[in-house]
């Protein structure tokens, strides 16, 4: 059962969804039901024997395209909807031990084809307003499968924190006539002691008002509104950037680090978006090796952040990591990210 409640206090939707309660948690790697069927005894979400990229419905969605009858009566100030979107799993590989930062540039290049491919179905359904892509990474963050995966919710409505930034962009535009996000990484990049990484056509950063320690946004030089935005070169440039942070996480503390990846994009349903920039968050939870940042009063109840770290800090410990990745680790795939136009071409290895 799900649906959808308002708080008339903070104006905005909560998603009820008990049948979650009863998700599959951290099974053995060899009952993984996101692996390939090994054996016909053990069926998976995969019935074949390998795979590439694997795009399904989640068995346990908070939004479904029929959705359940809401099992309360709303009022007008509690006011209550059922829950109707699409909720979609995207397996990156059928390799089980591997994670994000494993997979060549051309994979990821791949992946982001299916991105873009989900972003356009999901975003023409008539109920969809907001195609939200993301990754859970590690225990840290609650995942309960392990398998590299992310997923896709397709939203009835614009998020909150979607909706605020677009809405500060709206504002900015309205006053200077430019785009918030241009703006801010044209500052960042200026500046360049946040930046982190950056090629042709992105940029990586620790933005000056990051909340999490090593939070990191991927942002393009160029004013994108979505995925459907991006060409060929642009498309491979951001499969670079993306396995350089993910590469430069996992040589921070020597561990890979667990992390939420949000991609913010248009909304899809009907009006002026061209305010709106793409670009993707990264939150990981650790502030050191051995301590989580965890969310407490301050920032659940208040709903201010308290960053224990300096992000010019942070960022310059992250560029060293992304280098020393870069240098350990360079395949024919990742020579770009290495040299000249890549990671280090005009950002982190100039910066180490």
């Amino acid at each position: 059962m799900s649906e959808m409640r308002w708080n008339p206090v903070l104006k905005q939707w909560v998603v009820t969804a008990t049948h979650r309660q009863d998700r599959t948690y951290k099974p053995p790697e060899n009952f993984c039901p996101l692996c390939p069927t090994r054996d016909e005894s053990f069926p998976t979400e995969v019935p074949d024997s390998g795979y590439e990229i694997v795009v399904f419905e989640n068995k346990f969605p908070s939004f479904r395209p029929v959705p359940h009858r809401p099992v309360v009566a709303g009022t007008d100030i509690l006011r209550v909807k059922p829950a109707q979107g699409v909720c979609e799993v995207v397996l990156y590989t059928d390799e089980h031990e591997t994670t994000f930062r494993d997979l060549d540039v051309d994979h990821i290049t791949n992946l982001i084809e299916v991105w873009t491919d989900r972003y356009r179905e999901l975003g023409s359904l008539d109920y969809i307003d907001y195609v939200l892509i993301f990754e859970n990474k590690g225990d840290a963050v609650g995942v309960t499968l392990h398998h590299p995966h992310g997923q896709i919710y397709a939203f009835p409505f614009v998020p909150p924190i979607p909706a605020r930034e677009l809405e500060s962009a709206r504002e900015h535009r309205e006053a200077t006539g430019r785009c918030l996000f241009c703006d801010l990484l044209k500052q960042e990049l200026d500046d360049g002691v946040r930046l982190v990484a950056s090629n042709s056509h992105f940029a990586a950063v620790v933005p000056f008002y990051a909340r999490y320690p090593y939070e990191v946004h991927v942002t393009p030089k160029s004013h994108k509104l979505s995925l459907l935005d991006f060409g060929c070169d642009e498309k491979r440039s951001l499969a670079e950037i993306l396995k350089a942070v993910t590469s430069g996480y996992d040589n921070l503390f020597g561990f890979s680090l667990p992390y939420m990846m949000i991609m913010h994009q248009a909304p899809t349903c009907e009006g002026d978006w061209s305010h709106s920039h793409f670009h993707i968050e990264f939150y990981p939870l650790h502030r050191t090796a051995t301590k989580i940042k965890y969310l407490a009063g301050c920032e659940s109840g208040g709903g201010t952040f308290i960053n224990d770290t300096l992000p010019e800090e942070t960022a310059e410990a992250l560029r060293a990591a992304v280098y020393r990745a870069a240098s350990a680790d360079v395949t024919p795939a990742d020579v770009g990210a290495a040299e000249g136009e890549g990671v280090g071409g005009d950002g982190a290895g100039g910066r180490r």
